[in-house]
Formats: C-alpha cells, structure tokens, sequence
C-alpha cells in the first residue's frame, strides 16, 4: 500500500506544481513565469519527487510511464492497474485543490482559461492539428522513456537519474507545450480534463491513447539499444 500512496502523493504534487504554475503563475498579471516557468515547475516536480519517493515506488506519477517500463522489463505487470488508479486519483485530487483556488479569483472562467488542459486544433495553444499533437505527443513521450530507462540503467552514473528525468520533462515541455499544452502524463490530463469537461473530456482519449504509445515504443526501443535490460530498479 506504501507505493500505491506514494504514487497518489506524487502525483498530485506534479499537478499541483505543474499545472498550477501554468493557471496561476504563467501570465500574472503580465510579467508572469511563462513558458520557460512552466516548463521547469513540471520537471522540478518529478525531481523533487524522485528524491522523496523514488526509494519506495519508483516514482512514476505517469501511467504512460507505468507500461512504458513494463514493455522495457522494470517492472511486473501485476503492479500496472493499482499504479495507474493511484496516480490518476491523485491528480485529480490535486486538480481539485487547483480549480477552489483559482475559482476564488474573480472573474475566473474554468471553460475560458483552458485550465491547462490539452488539446489540439483551436484547443492547442497554437492552433495544431490532430496529426501534429498526436505525432507530438508519441515521439516526446518515446523520448521521455529511453531517458528513464537510460538513467536508471545499473551500469548509468549512480545518483543522477531524478536530475537528468527532471531535466527530460523540463525540455520536453519546452518544446512541446505550444503544441499540446505537453500531456506525455494521462493522469495529468485526466486530473484537469474533468473539471473542464466538453471540450477536454471528448480530447482525452488521445492523450491517453498517444503517450501510452510513445511509451511503449520508447522502452522497446532503448532494450535494442542497450543491448539488456540491465534492471536496476523499477525506476528512479
């Protein structure tokens, strides 16, 4: 039961911080954090989070990345639903503080603001198609995978893979977030999906569907690349 709560706990802070740096802190009230602030506020949240719980989960926060180190070998595929029904508990818990906070703003519109939900076509940031977000979303999220896996390889430098994780998620947002509004996380979607509902929940599939891919193609791919699986643990 300790990992399955460290996983919600986990979560839920990558929402909180992540999200919540991109409804409340990005544009406020016009110098605000940015795309650059955004970005880091994600991957701060999964570095903070490999030092606090990675010695009892792993520190996945991701379903994407739950199946993703299944296919590539790191972890029992008995463990996959109670992870994944964890962390998506957890994010929407942690949306839920999000959306009392901001609603206490006047004037808030959760439906108008997006609520840092995904989307694509005029729901994407920058108007991107279907295809785009989903070619997007697969490629990043593959990425995302073979850095996991990489850095958590016994025969990596020992210590630094919550740093270089971390460092992954902070340029793949970079990158991404115009696109998409970065997912590579259904859990993340999901947590901020609902409490927008219309628009962000008819769009949801894809970005469970996209990331679990990527995932999925990312671990395959870097056990052909290293040759073994070489486990070390489940993650971080």
């Amino acid at each position: 039961m300790n990992k399955y709560l460290a996983e919600a706990f986990g979560t839920f802070w990558l929402v909180l911080g992540g999200c919540g740096s991109a409804v409340l802190a990005a544009g406020f009230p016009e110098v605000g954090i940015g795309l650059l602030g955004v970005a880091l506020a994600f991957g701060l949240t999964v570095l903070t989070m490999a030092f606090a719980i990675g010695h009892i989960s792993g520190c996945h926060l991701n379903p994407a990345v739950t199946i993703g180190l299944w296919a590539g070998g790191r972890f029992d595929g008995r463990e996959i639903l109670p992870y994944v029904i964890a962390q998506v508990i957890g994010g929407i818990i942690a949306g839920g503080i999000l959306y009392l906070i901001a609603s206490g703003q006047v004037g808030f519109d959760v439906a108008g603001s997006g609520f840092a939900a995904n989307g694509y076509g005029m729901h994407s940031p920058g108007q991107y198609s279907f295809s785009a977000v989903v070619i997007t979303e697969i490629v990043m999220t593959m990425m995302f995978l073979i850095v996991i896996m990489g850095a958590t390889d016994e025969r990596a430098p020992q210590g630094f893979a919550p740093i270089a994780i971390g460092l992954c998620l902070t340029l793949i947002h970079l990158i991404s977030i115009p696109v998409s509004n970065t997912s590579v996380n259904p859990a993340r979607s999901t947590a901020v999906a609902i409490y927008v509902g219309d628009w962000a929940t008819s769009q949801l599939w894809i970005f469970w569907l996209a990331p679990i891919i990527g995932g999925i193609v990312g671990a395959v791919m870097y056990r052909v690349i290293a040759g073994s699986p070489n486990p070390r643990h489940a993650v971080i």
